[in-house]
């Protein structure tokens, strides 16, 4: 049942963003983004230091191997972030960013598709979180899982809208965003088989997931709401910022 729930979880992600993309026009698909961002910033924050992180420390790993992974974590993502590999941005022409016009061509065609690619690793990287989390107990699998989706969607959204404005076709674009959604399940299924029998790793893997959320939050997405905004859209981006949270602990009561 376990591998059963890895792949349903990997699964949902981006099959989700797919469809929201498939459903609704680039205009409101660019409004909606801002929104997403903001709510799986508070996701991805609350999963991490309300979970993931006491899950790991509540293990026997001693507290400063497990800081040292955190640490260690964090600059794994920076690294692989400089090197276009773990892309996960959700930048797209009008979205107030100063780019010049055409960024978008050149961000999806420059580096040999590098949207996909790093699309793609990136997913497979969050398949191998969620198989260490359900692993470890089914309830952290599924509040991990429920982090990953809340950011895919934006994320897959976003990536969507570049390929449009680089010329993809809406069927072109929405095929590649579903395929490279697919590197989940890959990874999220090597991660049963391979780090399955390694249960004395599990505290350490948590400990990268959350590396991961936080690294994501902190260093994209909530630069990205500290633009100078009238305060209703303020009031708007804490209020799902918050709703995040909320959306956390309130899975956690009910799971536990």
């Amino acid at each position: 049942m376990t591998l059963t729930y890895i792949v349903l979880a990997t699964l949902i992600g981006g099959l989700l963003s797919v469809l929201i993309a498939a459903s609704l026009t680039v205009s409101v698909l660019s409004r909606l983004v801002h929104h997403l961002v903001s709510l799986s910033a508070g996701v991805l924050l609350g999963t991490a230091l309300l979970h993931v992180l006491p899950e790991a420390f509540e293990s026997q790993a001693g507290a400063h191997a497990l800081f040292l992974t955190l640490l260690a974590g964090l600059l794994f993502f920076f690294l692989l972030e400089k090197a276009e590999l773990y892309r996960h941005t959700h930048h797209h022409e009008g979205d107030g960013h100063q780019h010049h016009h055409q960024f978008d061509a050149e961000q999806a065609g420059r580096g040999g598709w590098a949207v996909l690619v790093g699309d793609g690793i990136h997913n497979f990287c969050d398949g191998i979180i969620i198989a260490a989390a359900f692993l470890t107990d089914v309830n952290l699998g599924l509040v991990t899982a429920l982090a990953i989706v809340a950011h895919e969607i934006p994320q897959e959204v976003g990536d969507y809208i570049v390929l449009l404005n680089a010329g993809f076709s809406r069927g072109k674009a929405l095929f590649f965003n579903a395929l490279s959604g697919l590197a989940a399940v890959a990874g999220g299924v090597i991660g049963y088989y391979v780090v399955g029998p390694w249960e004395a790793l599990f505290p350490y893997l948590l400990v990268v997931a959350a590396s991961s959320f936080i690294y994501v939050a902190v260093a994209d997405l909530l630069p990205q709401l500290q633009r100078r905004l009238p305060w209703r859209e303020t009031v708007s981006q804490l209020a799902w910022l918050a709703g995040g949270l909320v959306t956390v602990m309130g899975v956690l009561r009910l799971l536990h």
